[in-house]
């Protein structure tokens, strides 16, 4: 039996920065104090805006043994993960779904561990504390029910053998196969579709457009400034507002060193697109985008192929370029499963939500097996990753 205690804190604040990072995060920058503490100091996770941190710490005699991020939700926007249809149930049964628990990296889809677990502790007895913790917490706030999303796969088993509904979604992925550089990548190709992606990049460059790489640390605030206004750009042109402010950059780029990298994409020294990525322990994650207009190519230059060529550049074994996108299969990302588990109070939704789980997770695996067929590859190198092997 579990000795460890759960409670949860109101902010990144409240837990020391060496004792949170000292935790195995599996090299996920998102989930390193600084990131998190940033989003909660800039305002752009905080109560007024359906964000609430109430992050889980489990302890014993000897000190903290996990944790988790988690929010209390007012909503379902800035997730991945979509529950939009659930919520609707529950209201039209008069029923109120929010607020809801949620463990997630905050405004980003990576794969990475949800229970943080320190080092020498039995990760199994860490993640079934927590998970059984996570129903207490629900159960005493009277809550709908707790959402984990884009956990490693070795930790989902710990969460279904406490009651939760296990669900996949598809992603698209880059895995170095030893390909060296990025004509080694290519060489993988069949002829037509390597013809394709170099026709691609030579539109860029034939355009004019240089990029130049910068780790965060490296640009002025006016540098800055111009990384935000793209960002914003892309959110503003959908008619919403961006998730992370202007502040949370300032911070972050002061308090976790080497993150992030911008690649600015110049034209007549001038630049005209950015892209951010974030580097973690084998992998580069592609985050943010935009761009002063519409240019032929550019988006697949700039966020696709210019970040496999960063991966390979340092020696990262994947790239993480974010969800959705079957335009990403032609340029070498292959389907890969991704995991969130689930819990809800109510036992009659919980049995209709594990219905909709089962035809959906047949339905979301049938998608990606098709859409593995269309990989540009001569011989495909990299096979549809199934639960329990795509974790970090």
């Amino acid at each position: 039996m579990s000795t460890l205690q759960a409670r949860t804190v109101p902010g990144m604040d409240a837990i020391p920065a060496a004792h949170w990072d000292a935790l195995e995060q599996g090299g996920v920058p998102f989930l390193r104090h600084a990131f998190l503490a940033a989003a909660e100091h800039s305002q752009s996770l905080c109560p007024t805006v359906g964000w609430q941190p109430c992050h889980l710490l489990l302890e014993d005699a000897d000190g903290l043994a996990g944790a988790m991020p988690l929010y209390l939700k007012g909503h379902s926007w800035g997730e991945f993960v979509f529950d939009f249809s659930w919520a609707e149930a529950y209201q039209r049964h008069g029923l109120a779904y929010y607020p809801k628990l949620l463990s997630c990296t905050p405004f980003t889809p990576a794969t990475g561990p949800r229970v943080l677990v320190a080092p020498q502790r039995d990760p199994g007895v860490v993640r079934h504390a927590a998970a059984t913790a996570l129903q207490a917490l629900v159960k005493a706030e009277g809550l709908s029910g707790v959402h984990v999303q884009f956990l490693d796969p070795a930790e989902v088993p710990a969460f279904v053998a406490a009651g939760f509904l296990p669900r996949v979604a598809c992603q698209f992925l880059w895995q170095d196969a030893g390909y060296g550089d990025f004509e080694g990548f290519l060489a993988h190709f069949t002829a037509d579709k390597r013809k394709k992606v170099k026709r691609e990049r030579r539109r860029v460059s034939e355009a004019g457009i240089v990029f130049q790489t910068h780790a965060g640390a490296e640009l002025d605030e006016a540098g800055w400034d111009s990384v935000y206004t793209f960002y914003r750009d892309t959110f503003t042109r959908h008619g919403h507002e961006p998730y992370l402010n202007r502040e949370f950059f300032r911070e972050l780029v002061r308090t976790l060193p080497g993150q992030p990298v911008v690649k600015f994409a110049t034209l007549h020294g001038e630049a005209v697109a950015a892209a951010v990525f974030f580097t973690g322990r084998d992998t580069l994650y592609g985050r943010y985008w935009g761009a002063t207009a519409a240019m032929h190519s550019l988006h697949f230059e700039a966020c696709y192929h210019q970040g496999v060529e960063l991966a390979l550049e340092r020696g990262l074994r994947r790239f993480e370029p974010g969800t959705q996108g079957e335009h990403k299969v032609a340029r070498g990302f292959a389907p890969t499963l991704t995991h969130s588990v689930h819990w809800l109070a109510d036992a009659r939704f919980m049995d209709a939500v594990g219905r909709f789980i089962q035809a959906e997770t047949q339905q979301v695996q049938s998608y990606a097996a098709a859409v593995g067929e269309h990989v540009p590859f001569k011989a495909d190198p990299l096979p549809l990753q199934l639960a329990g092997e795509a974790g970090h």
